[in-house]
């Protein structure tokens, strides 16, 4: 939407990608690319809407808790973000994990849901990733983390035991160049303004690499 209410035309999306090679190398935000505002209502004004069109995604662990500090964790997700790929139908134009949440830019091939897809995949990392804590016997932070799912499963009457992601995924539709240029810039640059590393594209797990540098990273990719 516009300033005033006036719905924006989807355009065709192409990314003038050696400008954010350039952005994402030298950590500098784009000058054709405008802040990122945070939104407090965006849970309850964002939703799903045509699954063609490239979707800003972010979910979080429950309280923030950073599972992702562990690189057997991480590879679950790994594993079933190329199922989804593979078999559901996801297509996958950017991501990045950090150690408490996860951000993607995706949409959905024909036949498929975009919001079917997220619930489906939110859903089997749920298991697994809890599954995966309870039997490693080197996790020194397992009896907390688990009762710290087991408590946010109890306060949601939508699941049975444990809760592993919070409830909402942000979904925005990325409809304009501006839009998605701003979010791959801001995905990409989570890891540096973490203080994680000092370029984007030396984040392993992030499509950052598959931008700047124009080389698989470790998830296949649909450039924008």
């Amino acid at each position: 939407m516009n300033p005033h209410g006036n719905e924006v035309p989807i355009l065709v999306l192409r990314v003038q990608r050696s400008a954010l090679k350039s952005a994402i190398k030298s950590g500098l935000r784009p000058a054709c690319v405008p802040k990122i505002v945070t939104c407090t209502h965006m849970a309850t004004r964002y939703r799903f809407s045509d699954n063609n069109s490239p979707h800003f995604i972010t979910f979080a662990v429950v309280n923030w808790i950073d599972v992702f500090s562990r690189e057997c964790y991480k590879e679950i997700l790994l594993q079933s973000l190329r199922f989804c790929i593979d078999q559901k139908g996801l297509e996958l134009h950017a991501w990045v994990i950090m150690s408490n949440h996860v951000h993607l830019i995706a949409s959905a091939k024909d036949g498929f849901k975009l919001p079917d897809i997220i619930r489906d995949l939110k859903k089997f990392t749920s298991r697994m990733i809890i599954d995966a804590i309870e039997s490693n016997v080197q996790e020194s932070r397992k009896e907390w983390m688990i009762w710290m799912f087991k408590r946010a499963g109890s306060r949601n009457v939508n699941n049975k035991t444990y809760q592993f992601w919070q409830q909402d995924n942000h979904p925005i539709e990325l409809s304009t160049n501006e839009m998605l240029e701003q979010r791959l810039d801001y995905l990409h640059q989570n890891p540096v303004k973490a203080g994680v590393v000092w370029e984007a594209c030396h984040y392993k797990y992030s499509s950052a690499v598959d931008y700047c540098e124009e080389r698989a990273g470790l998830l296949p990719i649909v450039l924008v």
